[in-house]
């Protein structure tokens, strides 16, 4: 048999090398697609949610993402994101993913804030600092004492443009639609620009007219917060202290007594209206100098608006809302009324538990 001759062989190795590349092509495309596009399928599960904090490595996020079973392989995910652009670029959030994503789908989604959803957090009215950050610490992991810091910080409510020594007043109640771990200055900032779009050159105006600065307003509408359970009574409330302020009388308003509580409202007890501030509405005349909750929309408009009587005293009647009187004996007997209201309240509610 003659030997094959070199022509041969030489077309024989070239048509060897080929199918080898071709082989070796395909593997790298299937594995390619594989590891870019193959679906991450949730074990027991349609759908995670997963979390980026602020300051997490990227090697953090990659071994929570393995860990809670949204990717298969750390290091198949690394090559997806060295080649679609690096790993310092995701963003932190709140996200949800759906079984069967790709790590493209999955990489690209953290890199480009897809998915990142918005978290509804409501903010009471009448909430100081302190009760907002921790609302918001929990509902979308901002630092909490770094926020009330922010609040408390003359330099950043003078970067704001608020004339005040604090934001204390000007954090606009309200539910706000946040993403998970956003800065703090950013939704303290988010907070008085609605403050701001709420109280309008209109609302601005009103207060000129009545002799006060906005600040003034906003101190004023504070304590008709402080002191409001029922919305229908908020103007009612409002008046009497115009009323008071017009006569030269002391507001004698609890809710500014109250913040000078440092444990949180207590009961305001006879003692307590001795302290020595200028937030104590019974000693000194006048409003306090700023405001002592963060008060909400109706009771800025009620104090802008007050209703029209002639009351200057109210008490608690026991049942959410209060009772109004023109002269100090009518307030006496409605205090006398209270008292005896709420020891029925008391007796009652000591039968039903058998005590």
């Amino acid at each position: 048999m003659m030997p094959f001759a070199p022509a041969v062989l030489f077309t024989l190795s070239r048509r060897l090398y080929a199918v080898i590349a071709g082989i070796v092509l395909l593997v790298l495309v299937v594995g390619g697609l594989v590891i870019f596009h193959g679906p991450n399928d949730f074990a027991g599960a349609p759908e995670r949610q997963f979390f980026i904090k602020r300051g997490e490595s990227f090697a953090q996020i990659v071994d929570s993402l393995e860990a809670q079973g949204i990717i298969r392989d750390r290091t198949m995910f690394r090559l997806v994101a060295r080649v679609y652009g690096g790993t310092d670029r995701l963003q932190i959030g709140k996200y949800r993913f759906v079984s069967g994503m790709s790590n493209a789908e999955i990489y690209l989604s953290l890199r480009e804030g897809r998915g990142n959803q918005l978290v509804k957090v409501s903010i009471p009215e009448g909430s100081r600092p302190r009760l907002q950050a921790r609302l918001f610490a929990r509902a979308i992991g901002i630092d909490s004492s770094r926020f009330v810091n922010l609040v408390y910080d003359p330099e950043t409510t003078r970067d704001f443009g608020i004339e005040a020594e604090s934001l204390e007043g000007y954090l606009l109640p309200e539910t706000y639609s946040l993403y998970w771990g956003m800065d703090e200055k950013e939704l303290i900032q988010m907070q008085v620009r609605e403050f701001r779009k709420f109280f309008s050159d209109s609302l601005v105006q009103r207060a000129k007219d009545l002799g006060w600065t906005v600040h003034q307003a906003v101190t004023f509408a504070s304590i008709v917060e402080g002191e409001a359970v029922m919305d229908a009574e908020r103007p009612t409330i409002a008046a009497v202290y115009h009323n008071r302020l017009r006569k030269g009388m002391r507001l004698e308003a609890d809710p500014t007594i109250q913040y000078l509580f440092d444990g949180g409202p207590r009961r305001v007890l006879y003692a307590d209206l001795r302290m020595d501030s200028p937030y104590n509405t019974y000693k000194y005349a006048g409003l306090p100098p700023g405001p002592v909750n963060n008060p909400g929309k109706a009771s800025m408009l009620a104090s802008l608006y007050p209703a029209a009587h002639s009351y200057l005293y109210f008490v608690a009647n026991g049942n959410g809302g209060h009772w109004f009187s023109q002269t100090y004996a009518e307030h006496m007997q409605n205090v006398r009324r209270y008292r005896h209201e709420r020891a029925r309240q008391w007796r009652e509610a000591k039968n039903a538990s058998g005590g």
